[in-house]
C-alpha cells in the first residue's frame, strides 16, 4: 500500500477525532460561560452555544479537507511520521486559534453587559432632599 495514502487515513483520523473533541468540549463546559454572557438567558445560550459548534465544524472540518494535500510523496515512514507531524501540528494551531478567538470575543460581550449592568442604579430614586440652607 502506498504511505501516502495511509498518512492521509491516519491525518484525517487524528484531525477529525481531535476536532470532535474540541468541539464537544467547548460545547459543554463553554455553555455555562454564554449563560453568564447572556445574564441567564438558558434558551439563547443554548442556541448560541450549537451556532458557535456548528461554525466550529465548518470552518476546522474545511481546513482539515483542504490540508489533507502532501507536497510530497511519502516513501517511507519517517517521511510519514515527518508529514503527519506537520499535518496535525497546523490542524492544533488552529483549533486552538478558533477556540481562543471565540473566547476572546464571548468576553468582550460579558464585559460589556458587566459594564451596561453596572451603570444602572441598583434602586430607583426614592426622591429629593432639600438642598442645604447656605451658612448651616
Amino acid at each position: 500500500m502506498d504511505l501516502t495514502v495511509v498518512t492521509y487515513v491516519v491525518y484525517l483520523v487524528i484531525s477529525v477525532g481531535l476536532t470532535v473533541w474540541v468541539a464537544r468540549t467547548l460545547s459543554t463546559n463553554g455553555r455555562v460561560f454564554l449563560a453568564d454572557v447572556l445574564q441567564g438567558n438558558e434558551k439563547l445560550a443554548d442556541a448560541v452555544n450549537h451556532l458557535l459548534v456548528v461554525g466550529f465544524y465548518l470552518v476546522n472540518l474545511g481546513f482539515v479537507a483542504l490540508y489533507l494535500k502532501a507536497a510530497d510523496t511519502v516513501s517511507d515512514t519517517r517521511g510519514l511520521f515527518e508529514a503527519l507531524s506537520v499535518k496535525i501540528g497546523v490542524v492544533l494551531l488552529v483549533l486552538g486559534v478558533m477556540h481562543l478567538g471565540n473566547v476572546y470575543v464571548l468576553n468582550k460581550i460579558r464585559r460589556r453587559g458587566i459594564m451596561e449592568r453596572e451603570q444602572l442604579p441598583p434602586v430607583a430614586p426614592q426622591g429629593w432632599t432639600r438642598p442645604a440652607a447656605p451658612g448651616v
